[in-house]
């Protein structure tokens, strides 16, 4: 099964000008460095997607020395996405809904870099239908887990089952329970981190916690087991921000353990990417009305830190 689309996705562009661009206006300017016409660039322009941190730029703007650009430049286009015989580990499936345990370092979904070997493109070929309301790039996907977090995931096949299932997660019926790694001792058996989520004006391949501005953010926390340095922590959402627990955990002073973006420390345990897996979901099944509970164990990676930690070995 293949799907076509012309839909885009976005890349990232940085750009520093350099002291023989000064002057220039920045719709020229820039419509030369990223090879594009100059209409196009305008109207990128006109969209707010040439931005340094919170200032948005106009096509007039004359161009200074030290000035450095971020782009979101349409990526070009995805002609098609392809089924691909890759195992998945199916935990529930029926006519209406997919439950399936999620791999570290698997891609949801198409994007700029990762156009094969995605979870869309393992469901291709395993299923015969999925709901098409995400539009073809993201067939079926409910909700999303980031590349490196694993864990449990829910797919809709059809669309009046992707409906019934966002307004779960919106109305905040559906459950989502989540087992952390973090670096440091909490001491509080339980917490709730409320802080508003946005971009970070300095990465915005990144989230931050903001004062002013930004979305509603809330994590509620249970600690399991403290060894000290370390602490293994069950996160559950109210709200699906990106990156949401990796922000949450970071800003009160716990990082995740292996999180390459938001604690980019050197790693001593085996494990590529951060120490986070989607353990437990809860929802109403869409047609029958039945409270439904399902589990995916922890990832092998996981169970071997937490070994180590019970053993005293870090």
């Amino acid at each position: 099964m293949e799907f076509n689309t012309d839909r885009n996705t976005e890349e990232v562009e940085n750009i520093a000008a350099a002291e023989n661009d000064v002057g220039q206006r920045l719709d020229i300017y820039l419509a030369a460095k990223l090879e594009v016409s100059r209409s196009n660039m305008q109207k990128l322009l006109e969209e707010g997607r040439v931005f340094r941190g919170a200032k948005v730029f106009k096509a007039n703007y004359k161009v200074k020395v030290g000035d450095v650009f971020t782009v979101m430049l349409p990526e070009p286009e995805l002609l098609e996405i392809r089924s691909e015989a890759i195992p998945l580990d199916v935990i529930f499936e029926d006519e209406d809904v997919v439950v399936v345990n999620k791999s570290r370092g698997m891609v949801v979904h198409p994007a700029p870099g990762h156009y094969t070997g995605t979870l869309v493109n393992a469901l291709l070929h395993h299923c015969q239908n999925l709901s098409g309301i995400n539009n073809v790039i993201r067939p079926g996907i409910v909700h999303r887990l980031d590349k490196d977090t694993s864990g449990i995931m829910i797919v809709a096949k059809n669309d009046a089952a992707h409906i019934s299932l966002s307004e779960q997660i919106q109305n905040k019926t559906a459950k989502r329970s989540y087992i952390a790694i973090v670096r440091g001792n909490i001491k509080e058996d339980t917490g709730t981190i409320s802080a508003k989520i946005a971009r970070d004006k300095n990465d915005r391949k990144k989230m931050t916690v903001v004062q002013e501005g930004g979305r509603t953010a809330v994590t509620d926390y249970e600690v399991l087991e403290r060894f000290g340095r370390f602490t293994i922590v069950r996160c559950r959402l109210r709200t699906g921000r990106t990156h949401q627990i990796r922000v949450h955990m970071n800003y009160l002073g716990y990082p995740l353990v292996g999180d390459p973006k938001y604690s980019p420390m050197n790693v001593q345990f085996a494990i590529h990417g951060q120490a986070l897996h989607s353990q437990e979901l809860e929802f109403t099944h869409p047609r029958t009305g039945e409270r439904l509970r399902f589990e995916a164990g922890l990832p092998e990676d996981m169970q071997k830190i937490i070994t180590r930690l019970r053993n005293g070995q870090f």
